[in-house]
């Protein structure tokens, strides 16, 4: 196995760090105790975004065979044509943005749609958002029947189910308080908001 190159290497430990931090931040009651005696340990790794080095030891799939046929279908030049080469990489690729980076990472409007960049299906509303400090936008829920679920390695990937197009992870459990105890961790390419509460 090649060692990892230093912007990978930094990547990761920013990733580390950023993780951690929303951990403790969300679970007060840790501090003082080790990670080693928290239930929630192994959230830590399956919350990492897929870093080629890591996703080889946790058993992440960055390239998931895709089988389902989606009522939006397009060739992968007709996506490319559509997407910026960021958004392609993401929605078409399963990428994902640096923790921190997303437009929507701290983004909390009262009102108002997130839909999905490549068919602009709404995906999740407004008041389903909340602050996981995760460094990816965080809802507990999404518009019925939009979001589908996949296994992906051992996660469960969030997919638009009108397109296939990724969105990110979801994590059940992590006891942020929310009616469901659930944490959609999405990307903020792959989503558009309007103040419109109106589907598209």
């Amino acid at each position: 196995m090649r060692f990892p190159s230093f912007p990978t290497l930094l990547r990761t430990f920013h990733t580390v760090t950023n993780t951690t931090g929303a951990f403790f931040r969300a679970h007060p009651t840790y501090l003082g105790r080790t990670l080693y005696n928290t239930p929630q340990r192994a959230l830590l790794y399956r919350s990492m975004p897929n870093i080629p080095f890591l996703g080889a030891l946790f058993g992440s799939s960055s390239n998931m065979a895709d089988n389902t046929n989606y009522p939006v279908q397009k060739t992968e030049g007709e996506w490319q044509t559509q997407l910026s080469p960021e958004q392609f990489r993401i929605l078409r690729k399963k990428g994902t943005e640096y923790p921190g980076s997303g437009e929507y990472d701290k983004h909390y409007p009262s009102a108002g749609v997130y839909s999905c960049t490549g068919c602009s299906t709404p995906l999740y509303k407004a008041n389903h958002k909340f602050d996981s400090g995760c460094g990816w936008p965080a809802f507990w829920d999404a518009v019925p029947g939009a979001v589908g679920q996949r296994p992906d390695g051992g996660r469960t990937e969030i997919v638009c189910n009108n397109c296939g197009g990724h969105l990110g992870h979801i994590f059940k459990g992590e006891r942020f308080g929310n009616p469901k105890d659930e944490r959609h961790c999405v990307n903020s390419v792959s989503i558009n908001f309007s103040p419109n509460e109106e589907s598209k």
